[in-house]
């Protein structure tokens, strides 16, 4: 979605766009920056086969492509890319999910024509973003400053994200979709991963989606989402609530729903009629260092 920013909006929030060639904005002490980069090619590509420990990959993997978001006092930076996201596939290593064609494929009678399924071809990752803290340490000797990083702890906590809220009338002042990667199941599906954020005068707000359709067997929807709100403190709270849900055509179809695929194009419309297998809300208290 385009968004139109109004320079007014931007003023009374309190906010200013990047000037330095990137697409983002700074507003209460974040740097909120995004990046939509072209696929891998192929030399790229066996680099990250190699650091993966894999010979299959997505058939579209965006791996420039990235979303950060700096608190600048504390060090603190989330961000969501490919490769992060592929290594959480390649760690929880579901069993490959059967498709209708597979019977044929094994069916074959010559054994260099069948096709092996041993490995998550789905691209199914737990992955609900990647967390780092930068900090200055001061360099005894010299005087200098040397840079370290380690990563921020979420709590879980009983906290919910104000859905009602984010609902209301508020100008966007910076919106953006990262597509990380994506793969069409040779045809008999989709797998997509994105990542959308959203600011407004009050808030940022992120999803983290990933979206799996194989025809005629199974959906998959796992959603992680993320809020700050803006406030006076020095130290913000980033809540992020992780939602998985899944179910066969099967169940489907035997609760009433249509069948077809093309039924089920839009994993906002239909992830109500998928039941919560996981469900969990954590928080990270952001500490300035001064």
């Amino acid at each position: 979605m385009d968004v139109e920013v109004d320079d007014k909006d931007l003023k009374a929030a309190g906010a200013e766009i990047l000037t330095d060639g990137r697409h983002g904005l700074r507003i209460h002490g974040w740097e909120i920056v995004s990046c939509n980069g072209a696929i891998l090619k192929s030399s790229s590509l066996i680099t990250w086969e190699d650091k993966l420990k894999t010979s299959h990959l997505p058939e579209m993997v965006f791996g420039e492509s990235c979303l950060e978001l700096k608190h600048a006092t504390s060090g603190t930076k989330i961000h969501f890319n490919a490769f992060d996201a592929l290594t959480g596939w390649k760690q929880e290593a579901l069993p490959p999910v059967e498709v209708p064609a597979a019977a044929q494929w094994k069916s074959r009678s010559k054994p260099f024509q069948q096709v092996i399924l041993d490995y998550d071809y789905t691209f199914t990752t737990p992955y609900c973003g990647s967390e780092t803290m930068e900090l200055d340490i001061e360099k005894k000797d010299s005087g200098g400053i040397l840079e370290a990083s380690c990563s921020p702890c979420w709590e879980d906590c009983e906290e919910q994200i104000d859905v009602v809220a984010l609902a209301s009338k508020e100008p966007i002042l910076f919106y953006d979709e990262v597509v990380l990667y994506e793969d069409e199941l040779a045809d008999n599906g989709v797998s997509l991963l994105t990542v959308k954020v959203r600011v407004m005068p009050s808030c940022w707000f992120l999803l983290l989606q990933f979206w799996l359709r194989v025809d005629g067997v199974l959906m998959r929807l796992r959603d992680t989402r993320m809020h700050c709100a803006f406030s006076e403190s020095a130290n913000p709270i980033v809540l992020r609530e992780s939602c998985w849900r899944e179910a066969t055509f099967e169940a489907l179809a035997a609760k009433g729903y249509p069948t077809d695929s093309a039924s089920y194009s839009d994993p906002s419309i239909i992830s109500q009629r998928l039941p919560v297998i996981v469900h969990k809300t954590q928080k990270l208290k952001v500490h300035c260092n001064f």
